[in-house]
């Protein structure tokens, strides 16, 4: 259970290091007090803290009104959100790196950068995102790559101009952080959500 929202059992990553999404939670929600070693020094658990933290921070604050007058709708939303981040968290495929010393190999995992790419988003206000897809072969230096993002935005936003922004963050974030030959970046806006005046609608 996450900020009081029952999430469904799913199977937990391994990268998580026999941790699950459930303890991890408890533990952010603890102060990350007494410290954890085992979980401190975990990429994996790493990753999934950092998630669960803007969750906790950005998404649960957004969507608390909407959850006193659509629980149902609010509940599927946020254990989506929860899945989408158990996938996520997989470190994935490895993503080449340019290195100075032909002896050294440097990669960045596939979860590294939809976190980047999660992180990025996070800076537009009335954004929460939901699925995120690198597609294309990431695994080969220069090979054209697609990103495909879902989200959902307040209530009265311009959703031309969201998606907009939402592109070119990404792909400044990914022209900072990495080498990908980023093709096209796709941004659907699949669901419309309160902001603040108590309203509420959906996005078809």
């Amino acid at each position: 259970m996450v900020d009081g929202v029952l999430v469904e059992s799913i199977e937990e990553p391994d990268d998580l290091d026999g941790f699950t999404l459930d303890e991890l939670s408890e533990y952010l929600d603890e102060g990350r007090t007494p410290i954890n070693p085992a979980i401190e020094a975990s990429p994996g658990c790493q990753m999934a803290l950092s998630a669960l933290e803007r969750l906790k921070n950005v998404s649960w604050s957004m969507l608390e009104a909407e959850a006193h007058e659509a629980p149902e709708r609010d509940n599927v939303w946020i254990t989506g959100l929860l899945d989408n981040i158990r996938r996520e968290i997989r470190a994935g495929r490895d993503i080449p790196l340019t290195s100075p010393d032909p002896d050294v190999r440097m990669i960045l995992t596939e979860g590294s950068v939809r976190g980047l790419i999660r992180a990025a988003c996070d800076q537009v206000d009335g954004v929460l995102i939901g699925r995120c897809v690198l597609a294309g072969d990431v695994t080969i230096p220069g090979e054209p790559i697609d990103v495909d993002v879902t989200a959902s935005v307040a209530w009265g936003e311009n959703l031309h101009q969201l998606a907009r922004e939402l592109r070119s963050i990404i792909r400044t974030a990914l022209a900072l952080h990495t080498e990908l030959n980023v093709a096209a970046v796709n941004v659907t806006i699949e669901d419309i959500h309160t902001h603040n005046d108590g309203k509420a609608k959906e996005h078809s």
